[in-house]
């Protein structure tokens, strides 16, 4: 899969709705080690808009967001706090070098693949009662996802564009992350939510996958920006039927699925 090229400003044009998992994630994490004063690591902390959120839920936090795109970074770093910093890392490779009290991704790893195999590591990290907590999308097999598959995989975009795109199992199902997730003692709470997000404007479902899922297009489209055009707007044709605009908005089901993990203590 091409990795990426972010664009800050496009990502955060709905960042009401994309922030309400991670509230609701926020919610269920409960007390941390080291209170007042945890240690937490934000993995794939974006443009540090979440980062922020965590900082106010524990304001004498020592919090690290950790990201791999400059764009992002950029973004993060005109947040400024006493105990707050961000520093480039992979999640793919990324091997804490202290204990942390919270290690917490927000929509991050359905970007990395095979990243169940980075669980044992993230959890030996935490100290006696620390958490691991994140959210990933599960709406892969949603029309805004099936239908860019299936148009990047027609005749004409198959040469450039077949097989860049993520599929359903870029996340596990819910029971999966429950039984990788709960051995060792750990206490485990797995759970879904489908989201029917009203969004606004026109074109709003483009708009909103033109700051995620439609990314890995744009960037490997963007040395051509006349067929990059043509691949949007076939996109946004079928899009319309898809999810068709209604007199207060469109409505957007968005699956989500939670999980919060926390070590014997």
């Amino acid at each position: 899969m091409t990795a990426p090229l972010w664009d800050p400003q496009q990502y955060l044009r709905h960042a009401d709705h994309r922030t309400r998992p991670f509230l609701d994630l926020l919610a269920r994490i409960g007390p941390l080690p080291h209170d007042p004063e945890p240690r937490i690591a934000d993995l794939g902390c974006g443009a540090g808009n979440v980062t922020a959120l965590l900082a106010a839920q524990w304001p004498g936090a020592r919090i690290t967001g950790y990201d791999n795109s400059p764009q992002m970074l950029e973004q993060a770093r005109a947040r400024t706090g006493p105990r707050l910093d961000f520093t480039e890392a992979d999640a793919a490779t990324w091997v804490p070098r202290e204990p942390y009290d919270l290690i917490v991704s927000n929509a991050l790893l359905q970007w990395v693949p095979g990243h169940t195999d980075r669980f044992p590591v993230w959890l030996d990290a935490l100290g006696a009662g620390g958490v691991l907590a994140f959210q990933v999308p599960g709406n892969f097999a949603a029309p805004s996802h099936t239908l860019m598959r299936e148009l990047a995989d027609s005749p004409r975009w198959r040469g450039r564009l077949g097989g860049l795109l993520r599929h359903d199992d870029a996340v596990l199902p819910p029971e999966d992350y429950l039984r990788v997730l709960g051995a060792r003692g750990r206490t485990v709470d797995v759970w879904e939510t489908t989201y029917l997000h009203l969004l606004r404007g026109e074109e709003a479902v483009l708009d909103w996958v033109k700051g995620t899922g439609l990314r890995p297009v744009l960037t490997a489209l963007a040395d051509d920006p006349e067929a990059c055009d043509a691949f949007v707007t076939a996109y946004r044709d079928l899009l319309r039927t898809a999810y068709p605009a209604g007199p207060h908005g469109t409505v957007f089901p968005f699956r989500r699925i939670f999980a919060v993990v926390r070590v014997p203590g």
